[in-house]
């Protein structure tokens, strides 16, 4: 028992990574979606139905008292179903970060990236209408970017460039000054984002969703289990020593 984090991928592990900073002896057990990554080009439909299947079936083996969908695709598509599944079972998402990023906008010009599933779902929508009324908002949905995010955790020197020129190729985009980064994955190439355009603000989900969770789980008492400490993969797996900086000493299987 203890509190699962689940992203299609490494994403997820920025969040841990502030998760750590903040309640360092937090039991943790870390389930990445590799068998089946990206998440963000395929249809919904599929998505849906592969993310319940999964997730059951960790729940199940797990039993955590708590999950955080560490994953702004999955959270967007499955989270309503995930809690009607399991209506005990606290079920923590995350969005892109529009309001700080509105918030801190001097020319109510922000950006949005995310992958294509997420800019394409009415959820933007929404929190664009709440957060930022009025604004030019422009967004763009890539898959590049979350590959990219991948290799460069595995050390690879990466461009994005090319990858996040179009955002700024839209009418009224030089005009940006605030960017929420709407995939987790996305935490892992902020260097290379703000050494691009450090006139621009970076909104990063990372911390605002570790903060929640813990707010979330605060009256939850999260007890170590034997699979605490140990990332699971339902396909490739990084070596082991990437993962120790973010308190995972195993890597292993995973598969339904």
């Amino acid at each position: 028992m203890a509190l699962l984090v689940f992203d299609s991928g490494i994403g997820g592990l920025g969040v841990v990574r502030q998760l750590r900073g903040l309640a360092p002896e937090l039991p943790l057990i870390y389930l990445a979606d590799s068998g089946f990554f990206p998440y963000g080009e395929k249809p919904d439909e599929l998505l849906l139905a592969h993310i319940l299947a999964l997730l059951e079936a960790a729940v199940a083996r797990f039993t955590p008292e708590a999950v955080l969908v560490a994953c702004n695709t999955a959270s967007t598509i499955a989270l309503p179903a995930l809690r009607a599944a399991h209506q005990t079972l606290p079920f923590i998402g995350c969005v892109p970060p529009v309001k700080p990023a509105a918030a801190a906008s001097r020319t109510r010009t922000i950006g949005v990236l995310a992958t294509a599933a997420t800019v394409r779902r009415p959820y933007l929508g929404r929190l664009v209408a709440q957060f930022a009324p009025g604004f030019a908002v422009h967004s763009l949905g890539t898959s590049a970017l979350a590959a990219l995010a991948e290799r460069k955790f595995r050390g690879e020197a990466v461009d994005v460039a090319s990858a996040i020129a179009p955002l700024f190729a839209q009418p009224g985009a030089e005009a940006i000054d605030a960017i929420a980064l709407g995939c987790t994955h996305y935490t892992f190439l902020l260097p290379e984002f703000t050494a691009l355009h450090p006139e621009i603000s970076w909104f990063d989900p990372a911390l605002p969703v570790a903060r929640q969770s813990l707010k979330i789980t605060a009256d939850i008492t999260l007890n170590a289990s034997p699979a605490a400490g140990t990332a699971f993969f339902t396909g490739p797996q990084p070596p082991v020593t990437l993962l120790v900086p973010y308190g995972f000493t195993g890597a292993a299987a995973f598969g339904p």
